[in-house]
């Protein structure tokens, strides 16, 4: 199979996007089963995007990491991303409590 210009795959994707579901032959691909979802785990193919960066850390934390052994730049990712969900998990929760608040003190403002 030759390789694609990117100006050719645009085009291609272009006449994909444009089909409608039914349009698309899936005879060759068998239907998952509920078996088969329930054991599913999302995200284990995940790999984001990685972008070098430079940041400057306390000497102590940089020596922390590199005494836990090889991988002291993926150890230091995996924390920071742990934190970057806690705090979206933190903030959702605030935001889906506020809601409500929000909208019995508006209730009570209008004597309901």
């Amino acid at each position: 199979m030759r390789k694609l210009t990117a100006s050719q795959r645009n085009k291609e994707l272009k006449a994909l996007a444009a089909l409608r579901d039914d349009q698309i032959d899936t005879s060759d691909i068998p239907e998952l089963t509920d078996e088969q979802l329930s054991r599913a785990v999302r995200g284990l193919m995940y790999r984001p995007l990685k972008k070098p960066v430079t940041m400057r850390l306390d000497m102590d934390v940089i020596e922390w990491l590199k005494r836990q052994g090889p991988g002291y730049q993926t150890k230091a990712n995996a924390l920071l991303r742990q934190e970057m969900i806690r705090s979206y998990r933190k903030k959702k929760a605030a935001n889906s409590s506020g809601r409500r608040r929000t909208t019995t003190s508006a209730r009570v403002s209008r004597g309901k």
